[in-house]
């Protein structure tokens, strides 16, 4: 493992939104059968072709840490949450399409992983009615992810992804909206594809002009399963209410 290019990428947003469909999905193209409620934190990995196509291609693996718990949780539980947030090189942020409160959260989320001392100065989805000088100086890609698509009646979805489009705008991201159910939705060539594409690229690139490739502290805690990475939990594998 020590010899392979790779990048870490926390997946974050409220219980309940997803985010372990998605990163089954995004690791493996197939839909997860049975989810369950993430405890601390758990890791899969994706294998990335960085700029596909081109001479500077190169393979990475995508490390996706999909943090458990609530944006709402103890200071004591975000302290311990907190040790997932190091040497971070993307966030994606995940929200219910088909709740409002997911949507609103991930200013909250975003905030404690970027560790801002900072308290929501408005509602984010709304009006958009907050300081945006506060992620200026934001150097780590993010990247929105809008879940259940499939649970918006047409009639609706008109409204609803006008609504959520203020987060792409306000965390200066891309966003993707899909549905975790359908493998479709990330099929090679579509816009969504090509959207995650440029992220991981944009994550590769803001890594390697800033970072050397271990992640201190979890260098020979790594062991392949299966054909995927597992993490030996030990102190790190910590236990947040849902």
């Amino acid at each position: 493992m020590a010899s392979l290019d790779r990048v870490k990428v926390l997946v974050l947003g409220d219980s309940g939104v997803g985010k372990s469909s998605l990163v089954h999905l995004l690791c493996h193209n197939q839909v997860l059968g049975n989810p369950s409620w993430t405890v601390g934190c758990s890791v899969d990995v994706r294998l990335h072709e960085y700029r596909e196509g081109t001479p500077e291609e190169k393979t990475y693996y995508i490390e996706l840490w999909d943090v458990g718990g609530s944006v709402g949780s103890a200071s004591s539980v975000k302290s311990t949450r907190a040790v997932f947030y190091n040497a971070v090189n993307g966030i994606i942020l995940v929200h219910d399409l088909t709740n409002k409160k997911s949507s609103q959260n991930l200013y909250r989320w975003s905030l404690e992983a970027l560790n801002r001392d900072l308290q929501p100065t408005g509602v984010l989805v709304t009006n958009g009615d907050y300081d945006r000088e506060q992620f200026a100086d934001n150097q780590i890609p993010l990247l929105v992810i809008g879940t259940k698509l499939d649970q918006i009646p047409e009639a609706k979805r008109n409204e609803v992804l006008t609504r959520t489009a203020f987060l792409a705008e306000d965390f200066n991201a891309e966003e993707i909206n899909l549905d975790c159910t359908n493998t479709h939705n990330l099929a090679a060539g579509s816009s969504n594809a090509v959207k995650l594409s440029r992220f991981f690229d944009k994550v590769i690139e803001k890594r390697n002009s800033r970072e050397g490739n271990l992640i201190p502290g979890f260098s020979d805690r790594k062991r392949f399963v299966g054909g995927s990475l597992h993490y030996d939990r030990g102190p790190y594998w910590l236990d947040c209410e849902e």
